[in-house]
This record gives structure tokens, C-alpha cells and sequence, in this order.
């Protein structure tokens, strides 16, 4: 879980991405701890607060759920749901790019579909 943060996009977005990464991975489980705000202020060297923003998305998201006086936890079901949402991303914002660019640079849907697939179709 330790990698380095960058400056591209929030810190407590790519917080939020981190742990997910995570849950997919199988590093972190169903209904195992994730690492509270204060350590994970400690982990980043970051304001607590901007952790606990992180993890208050992911609650939100139905992805973990708060134990009181124990702390968050993954929820049941979370890594397809995970899954199931960066699909959805995927499929709306880079595949969306991918077939704008195509089409700016006059590759067919069989030129495209060659690429994709491993084929050779005069790319």
C-alpha cells in the first residue's frame, strides 16, 4: 500500500483508489480492517483529515463500513462492486477516447478490433 502519492489528481482520491486497488488485488478481504485515518496520515505523511475524506468516500460507496470504536472494515460484496463501477468508467470515459481517436485517425473498426485482438489486419 505504500506508493508514493503524485500531484495528478487528489490525495485523498488516489487514497480512495489505493484501497481499492488493494481489495481487488485480494490484499485486503471482506470484512478485514483497512488502515484507519491516523495511519494512514502516518503512511503518507498527510493531513488526517484528508485520509479520513478518502475513507468516507469509500463508505459512502458502500466499499467499507465503520465498526465503532474499532474502525473500517471492507464490506461484503466490495470488490465486484468495485469491479462493476470501474467497468462502467472504463467504458465511458477511456474506451470513449480510444474511439473518438480512432476515428480522428481514420482507423476502421476492423483495423481496431485487429489491434485489440492481436491481428494483423494491414496495421
Amino acid at each position: 500500500m505504500k506508493e508514493l502519492l503524485n500531484e495528478e489528481k487528489s490525495i485523498y482520491l488516489q487514497i480512495c483508489d489505493r484501497i481499492e486497488t488493494d481489495i481487488l488485488r485480494g490484499v485486503l478481504l471482506e470484512g478485514e480492517r483497512v488502515p484507519s485515518t491516523n495511519e494512514l496520515a502516518r503512511l503518507y505523511t498527510i493531513n488526517p483529515a484528508t485520509a479520513a475524506k478518502g475513507l468516507g468516500i469509500l463508505v459512502d460507496r458502500g466499499i467499507l463500513y465503520k465498526k465503532r470504536g474499532l474502525g473500517m472494515f471492507v464490506a461484503d460484496g466490495a470488490a465486484e462492486a468495485i469491479r462493476l463501477r470501474r467497468k462502467q468508467e472504463f467504458m465511458e470515459v477511456k474506451l470513449r477516447e480510444l474511439l473518438v481517436e480512432a476515428s480522428s485517425l481514420g482507423i476502421t473498426t476492423g483495423e481496431l478490433i485487429a489491434m485489440l485482438t492481436g491481428g494483423d489486419e494491414d496495421v
